[in-house]
């Protein structure tokens, strides 16, 4: 029961992930700006962060021995969410996320082979190989309409 836990919480997740861009996107759209809509998003998303923190009550000194490229996932977060707001509506949720999801699990696999950024090194397999193979086919699929 404890490994369906962070299960759950992941597939919650992921569909969040698939709801948000349309929602940034029609924030675009009203706004005239890709930008303002994904700072609109973060800025609702750091309001709930600093909710939550405040009962977690970790102290900021906790943070003083991260390695310098720990403080970039906000602009890779914000990267993100400006480009799924932009590509939502031009190439649709689907086709937007399934390749979101390619390029992501291509750059995963590569970091785990190679034990990249303190992960333990899990090396390639033909099985990760060909379900990436099959995400990429799922990619020109939904491409195709």
């Amino acid at each position: 029961m404890p490994g369906l836990i962070p299960i759950v919480i992941v597939v919650l997740a992921g569909l969040g992930l698939a709801i948000q861009p349309p929602t940034n996107a029609a924030l675009a759209r009203v706004s005239g700006s890709v930008w303002l809509a994904a700072l609109v998003s973060f800025t609702v998303g750091t309001a709930t962060l600093l909710i939550v923190w405040a009962f977690d009550r970790t102290p900021l000194s906790a943070l003083k021995g991260a390695p310098w490229w720990a403080w970039l996932g906000g602009l890779y977060g914000a990267a993100f969410v400006a480009a799924l707001a932009f590509a939502a509506p031009r190439l649709g949720i689907a086709a937007a996320l399934s390749i979101a999801i390619a390029s992501q699990l291509v750059a995963a696999l590569t970091l785990d082979h190679f034990g990249l950024l303190q992960l333990p090194q899990q090396p390639v397999t033909v099985t990760k190989l060909a379900g990436i193979v099959l995400v990429l086919i799922g990619v020109v699929v939904f491409r195709r309409g």
